[in-house]
């Protein structure tokens, strides 16, 4: 969700604050501001604020009448918590002392701001956030120094954060700080960074260390010091991020979005090519210092898009490998106490690996000794360093908030580690594994034929584009497909959506359907789909208007009168979901074109939810 960067550094900041800023769009935000500290010539030092609500343009706008001077500042793009998406509520939030920005939220602001106030502090705005400033402003007018005012105000917050603060007599000094939400150091030369993740540091440094959780970091121009949660020094290890602005770039595509769905099959491929090898035909996982073979049942946590790609492991793990699976939202899981059994291994599904239901989810499980494994697109995240079996997804930054790629490579992922997971369980032999692989490997090829139809998808989006409600449905692995088509149409069109199993239509949603509600149809040729067309044609009888999607031999069999009809390739079982899921991105991506939405950034949506 929100982003920060800040910079201590040899030249003026206010632009590349901005810059990193614009990196960071991707997560979702509602107003936008900049802090940079600088001099007047008596040598008063001063903080200088400028924010604006809404997209960024209207910050530089800003910026342009009223520039901020100053080789050392702190950014931020919000997110609403607490308070509406107004100027006053946007970060940074400062006292005549202190300014700082803040990722999460602090559970505990309102019993703080009460008491601040009774101490005789103003406030103005709406925002947990302002409560840290002035608890430090306090610390700081008292005499104290930024790192004692930093110690004394940590261990009062409870709930998740990252912080960047300035002080204003401090002109070349930050200081950062996470719980819950990640943060990272950026080493330059003669200049120092913080950022939200390595991509809003892309451009200015790869060289990165990430903080720990409930570590505090002082940042200068000659370097950074670390202190844990007990404030003694640390080191932290610093890596190469292997982050390019390049890799961020939309290129000749109109949307990020379209981008990230037109790079599937490359980045399928990627990601397969480090749990296949093809010459053998047999799937290979990272190394892991458990026996995968004992494993007695699996628990499943995700949200969102990484939800339904559970989903479908589900079908794949208990199809394959006949162990039984539990599934959950993240943000239900550990409210209900699920029983967790000896054995168990807990899996974690998450683009960015920060989510924080997700997160919390896979300590609970932790404490209770579950085996963690984790699919992730970002192998440095919280979640990849707290796993005992991380498999990364590579598919690369994805920028659009609506996820495409992240989603098929969490598939291709899932369905090596089913097919290993059986194959452990002996209820694959070697060459039910080579056949598995060799379906798996022609995933890329299949997708690229899949893309091919995206001008007919188009063409016929305007079909969709007047519709307020949709209805998608699908049997077996298809079911969660037709969920995760209803969320994508939610999510950039705006459209009210919804997917179901198609059996379930007689069981209540076919009371919806009238001439004004189209029907998507997910019906791959196979074994369902003699039924999933039955279940169709009841829903054509009520006047339904149904676009079909399946394969050539599904379209001659049962797409004469319906609405449209979008062929994809003939795949194996194994693969469709991944085939499958790219005409519904498309069809919400045209369709949301077509109704001229902000398909990227959607309203009242973020990237990464570092909340509960």
């Amino acid at each position: 969700m929100c982003g920060i960067i800040g910079i201590v550094g040899k030249e003026q900041v206010a632009d590349r604050l901005v810059d990193g800023l614009k990196r960071m769009e991707y997560r979702g935000y509602d107003s936008a501001g900049v802090c940079t500290l600088d001099h007047d010539s008596d040598g008063n030092n001063y903080l200088i604020r400028r924010r604006a609500e809404g997209k960024l343009g209207n910050l530089v706008k800003v910026l342009e009448q009223d520039f901020a001077s100053g080789k050392t500042g702190i950014a931020h793009t919000r997110w609403a918590t607490h308070g509406a998406p107004t100027t006053s509520n946007a970060h940074p939030h400062a006292t005549g002392e202190v300014a700082l920005v803040h990722n999460g939220i602090i559970e505990n602001f309102k019993q703080l701001r009460d008491e601040l106030t009774a101490r005789g502090r103003r406030f103005e705005s709406e925002t947990d956030t302002e409560v840290v400033a002035h608890l430090v402003s306090e610390q700081v007018e008292a005499g104290q120094s930024p790192t004692e005012a930093v110690k004394a105000v940590l261990p009062i917050l409870r709930g998740a954060f990252a912080l960047a603060i300035a002080f204003r007599e401090f002109p070349d000094f930050l200081i950062g700080a996470r719980l819950g939400s990640p943060l990272v150091v950026g080493y330059g030369e003669g200049e120092t960074y913080l950022g939200s993740d390595a991509l809003a540091l892309a451009p200015l440094t790869q060289k990165i260390a990430y903080l720990d959780e409930g570590d505090w970091v002082i940042v200068t121009r000659e370097g950074a010091q670390i202190f844990d949660k007990d404030n003694n020094p640390v080191e932290r290890e610093i890596t190469t991020s292997g982050v390019s602005a390049a890799q961020i770039e939309k290129g000749n595509y109109r949307h990020y979005m379209q981008k990230e769905i037109f790079e599937q099959p490359t980045v399928v491929a990627q990601t397969l090519s480090s749990y296949i090898r093809p010459l053998e035909q047999t799937v290979a996982l990272p190394q892991m210092d458990f026996d995968l073979a004992g494993v007695k049942r699996i628990t499943i946590v995700a949200c969102g898009t990484s939800f339904y790609a559970g989903m479908v492991a589900k079908y794949w793990f208990e199809t394959f490998a006949r162990v039984p699976v539990d599934i959950d939202v993240a943000s239900e899981f550990r409210y209900r106490d699920p029983v967790l059994e000896d054995g168990g291994l807990a899996l974690f599904i998450s683009q960015s690996g920060e989510t924080a239901d997700t997160l919390a989810a896979l300590r609970h499980c932790k404490e209770n000794g579950q085996t963690i494994a984790v699919v992730v697109n970002v192998p440095t995240s919280s979640m990849a360093r707290e796993a005992d079996l991380l498999l990364p997804t590579h598919a690369g930054p994805e920028i659009g908030v609506a996820s495409t790629k992240a989603f098929t490579c969490q598939l291709a992922v899932l369905a090596a580690l089913a097919a290993h997971l059986a194959l452990v369980k002996g209820k694959l032999t070697e060459e039910e594994e080579r056949e598995i692989v060799r379906h798996l490997i022609e995933a890329p090829a299949a997708l690229n034929a899949a893309l091919a139809h995206d001008e007919d998808i188009a063409a016929m989006a305007h079909l969709i584009a007047p519709a307020r409600d949709v209805l998608y449905l699908g049997r077996g692995p298809d079911y969660p497909l037709a969920m995760e088509g209803a969320l994508k149409l939610k999510e950039i069109s705006y459209i009210h959506a919804e997917g179901y199993a198609s059996g379930e239509m007689k069981h209540g949603p076919i009371a919806l359907i009238d001439e004004a509600v189209p029907v998507i149809v997910l019906a791959p040729s196979g074994p369902l789909f003699e039924k999933t067309v039955s279940n169709m044609q009841e829903v054509r009888a009520r006047g339904g208007k149904v676009v079909l999607i399946s394969d050539a031999e599904g379209i001659a069999e049962a797409g004469e009168g319906c609405l449209a009809t979008i062929e994809m390739p003939s795949v194996h079982p194994l693969i469709a979901p991944l085939v499958y899921a790219v005409p519904v991105q498309l069809l919400a991506y045209h369709v949301a074109c077509a109704k001229g939405t902000d398909v990227d950034q959607p309203r009242n949506l973020a990237k990464s939810v570092t909340v509960e």
